[in-house]
């Protein structure tokens, strides 16, 4: 099997065909090197409907509706296998397209694939519900696939955030229409192919990349699709949520964050200072749930301030694929531009920038959208870059005195998708984590996920919710049934005999 990067435009797909448009491409330029990776074949308004009418048809067919579980299952795991094998395949694709390093692609790979697994094994033992009756009858709850999803991904972690989308889709009995980033296209191009392989019937998944604001809008708007799960920046879902709210569709949307990451006096500060480097840090910065406001108790600011300083200047910036490299590029050149207008901006506003604040002096680094992790202080709160979502390697410092005014100031941004404590005391902790408007808070850890237990935000982070077994009943409309078990009709009103 040829990969994306031997061929001289990498086609789409719908219907179980591989289409290829000559009159529209995206250019793919790799973020660490400037130079061009591959053309990516460009979906059209029409090819869009294509696609949608292809899920349509597919979602419609019995064999693929009322599949029973097992069957299903058994699908979702032939997936998982190949996604392993093809492992460095997927892991390429990536690294080529954002820059992340190559050791954390493959994680993500792997991650991939074990969301695949955990969905086929819910679906095995996720059953109806028979509910309390009120009268002589039986009742009880079934879910249906929507139909059409719509399921529109980011350029950040393609691998394992479209994996999340996918696999719940599938497991709950949806056709669907993926658009990739433009940035990211050829994971979700090779997940298609993976679906194919594994023997998921032809045009229950298509793959259609392509310009957000025209055909993203053309699928969102189409009138066949009957759902849509994006995962992207609030703008974007602020207008997603308007069209669907237009057609009456349910919208999940995952969106930005400004986690508050926070250090109290009595915490190990040492664990805490490894944790807030990774948190913010790893993947360039380039992650919805990065923790990119650090608070430190007053008392222990310097300290653990001094701590994470040491731990980001050791950090080993490098290309993706170099051994032992930490942080890739920014995931493209504009990126990097936007990270430096906010630092840039920061600065003119009388911040202080602790350590970084520019580009790598390394020669071999200069054609690369690269960008040193930034550490920003002496700013309030207030401030725009601690107000909005950066997506670089960019951290504000910021000390408190107590917890009422931690409080405050952790929860006084638009975002809630994610939040960090630390703190030797629990009563603390427990009191903290229900305070913060979040959909995630770690308690003496950070960024630890799983696949089990719900995903998404409060507030302008997002609505509704990603894996889990909630991540399957997101993907299906909930139906009540009643069964009488009389012999005669004995509701409404009387009739005559």
């Amino acid at each position: 099997m040829s990969t994306a990067a031997d061929l001289k435009q990498v086609p789409f797909l719908i219907g179980g065909e591989w289409i290829t448009n000559s009159s529209s491409c995206i250019t793919h330029i790799n973020p660490a090197t400037g130079e061009v990776n591959y053309q990516v074949s460009a979906g059209t308004e029409a090819d869009i409907d294509a696609a949608v009418q292809s899920a349509h048809k597919a979602a419609s067919n019995p064999a693929w509706r009322n599949m029973l579980p097992h069957v299903r299952a058994q699908l979702l795991n032939r997936i998982a296998d190949l996604m392993m094998e093809r492992s460095d395949l997927l892991a390429r694709c990536q690294m080529l397209e954002n820059g992340k390093v190559w050791k954390e692609c493959k994680n993500q790979v792997a991650n991939g694939a074990a969301t695949f697994r955990y969905f086929a094994s819910a679906i095995e033992t996720l059953g109806s519900e028979i509910t309390p009756p009120r009268g002589n009858y039986l009742s009880m709850t079934v879910y249906e696939p929507w139909g059409v999803v719509a399921a529109i991904t980011p350029w950040n972690s393609p691998i394992t955030l479209t994996s999340n989308k996918i696999a719940a889709a599938l497991a709950a009995g949806n056709g669907i229409v993926l658009k990739p980033a433009s940035f990211t296209p050829t994971c979700g191009i090779e997940l298609g192919r993976i679906c194919l392989d594994a023997g998921v019937p032809p045009g229950v998944l298509n793959v259609v990349p392509g310009a957000g604001g025209k055909i993203g809008d053309a699928l969102v708007n189409h009138p066949l699709v009957r759902m849509v799960s994006f995962t992207g920046g609030t703008e974007v879902g602020r207008r997603i949520s308007e069209f669907a709210g237009r057609k009456i569709i349910p919208a999940v949307l995952e969106l930005g964050g400004k986690s508050p990451h926070i250090i109290f006096a009595d915490a190990n500060l040492k664990a805490a200072a490894d944790a807030a480097t990774v948190a913010i840090f790893e993947g360039t910065g380039q992650s919805c749930t990065a923790g990119s406001r650090l608070f430190v108790e007053r008392k222990v600011y310097d300290e653990v301030l001094s701590m994470v300083m040491e731990r980001a200047r050791a950090l080993h910036i490098d290309l993706p694929d170099a051994p032992g490299a930490q942080l890739g590029p920014s995931a493209s050149f504009g990126q990097r531009e936007f990270i430096e207008s906010m630092v840039e901006g920061a600065r003119k506003e009388g911040a202080e920038i602790l350590i970084g604040g520019n580009r790598p002096a390394d020669p071999r680094l200069a054609k690369g959208a690269f960008y040193l992790p930034t550490i920003v202080a002496g700013i309030s709160h207030k401030a725009q870059i601690a107000q909005q979502e950066i997506f670089g390697p960019v951290l504000c410092a910021m000390p408190f005195d107590n917890e009422e005014d931690l409080i405050a100031q952790a929860n006084d941004v638009n975002y809630g998708l994610a939040s960090g404590i630390w703190t030797a005391d629990y009563k603390r902790a427990w009191r903290v984590a229900r305070a913060l408007e979040a959909g995630m808070v770690w308690i003496n850890t950070y960024k630890q996920f799983s696949t089990a237990s719900p995903f998404g935000g409060f507030k302008e982070s997002g609505l509704g919710r990603e894996k889990g077994l909630q991540g399957i009943r997101t993907y299906q409309q909930v139906k009540s049934m009643f069964w009488s078990m009389s012999d005669t009709f004995d509701g409404g009103f009387s009739l005559a005999k």
